[in-house]
């Protein structure tokens, strides 16, 4: 028999150095999975302290975040994870666009392909100064009823999709500054597209001038009255105007379609989805109709 033997200088530390040790998130979500909608939870940001690591510290809070979230009578959950557990339900794979490439490949963030200048790399990424879509503009409050069903309607076609209320809906897209922003077409009050993306930034570490990558990710696009690959293409341009780096997506969705086409490259790292209390047969990534931030 062993068990963890703490040094009275650990025990000190982890009591009053005042520092978060460990932190979990669940934010219950309605789920659909094939035909079957779920209560559930989003489980996010598992966080532990790189000191106790090896202290199997995360499935104690696993296990305590399960009980309390029984206790609201939900017993599924859905989460990621770059690490590959048994069993996950599928399998995207991430994709980045470069929107300042001089940056990306200073931090080493990317590289410079062969044959290739600065210069003519700069010039292959370059964009629009102005979204080619007409009447796009930032959502705003009158247009979440409309919004909210036009998203909706659209997650119905997938296999694993979130089922959001209204006033999810308002909570989640409403426009934030560096957090998220969601833009939409609308005509005679009724809102026909809608792109948003999220803001999830990277510290760049011992970088003597650049201290982080200021990065996007996809969220939700609804293209109904423009092609899918020019509202996407919208919101690289609209992305590279508030000055971020990179545009990031998964391979989910309608995405997968056009990433090539405009200028992503495939990276090397893949995101599993996983359910937890729930077992149904797996998915392809363009069936996934779901994005965790």
């Amino acid at each position: 028999m062993f068990r963890f033997d703490y040094s009275a200088a650990f025990l000190k530390w982890a009591k009053t150095s005042g520092r978060l040790l460990a932190f979990i998130a669940a934010v219950p979500q309605t789920i659909r999975v094939y035909d079957k909608e779920r209560p559930m939870v989003e489980i996010n940001f598992l966080c532990v302290h790189k000191k106790l690591r090896s202290k199997r510290v995360a499935p104690v809070l696993i296990r305590e975040i399960t009980r309390r979230v029984n206790q609201q009578k939900i017993f599924q959950a859905v989460y990621t994870a770059g690490v590959v557990l048994p069993k996950p339900v599928g399998v995207c794979r991430y994709w980045h666009r470069s929107l300042n490439p001089k940056k990306l490949i200073d931090v080493k963030f990317s590289h410079l392909s062969s044959k290739m200048t600065m210069a003519r790399t700069i010039k292959l990424y370059k964009l629009p100064e102005n979204p080619v879509t007409h009447g796009l503009r930032p959502l705003e409050k009158k247009d979440i009823p409309s919004a909210w069903k036009l998203l909706s309607e659209y997650l119905k076609q997938f296999s694993l999709a979130p089922v959001f209320t209204k006033k999810e809906f308002e909570h989640v897209f409403m426009p934030i500054d560096d957090v998220v922003y969601t833009y939409v077409v609308e005509t005679g009050g009724k809102v026909t597209d809608m792109l948003s993306f999220y803001s999830l930034p990277s510290s760049v570490m011992q970088h003597p001038t650049h201290k982080r990558i200021r990065a996007v990710y996809s969220f939700y696009n609804v293209a109904t009255t423009v092609s899918f690959k020019q509202l996407l293409n919208d919101a690289l341009i609209i992305a590279h105007k508030l000055g971020f780096d990179v545009f990031n997506a998964l391979d989910l969705m309608e995405n997968a379609t056009v990433l090539e086409e405009l200028k992503f490259g495939i990276g090397d790292g893949n995101l599993q989805y996983y359910l937890y209390n729930w077992r149904c047969p797996d998915m392809k990534p363009e069936r996934i109709g779901l994005v965790l931030q």
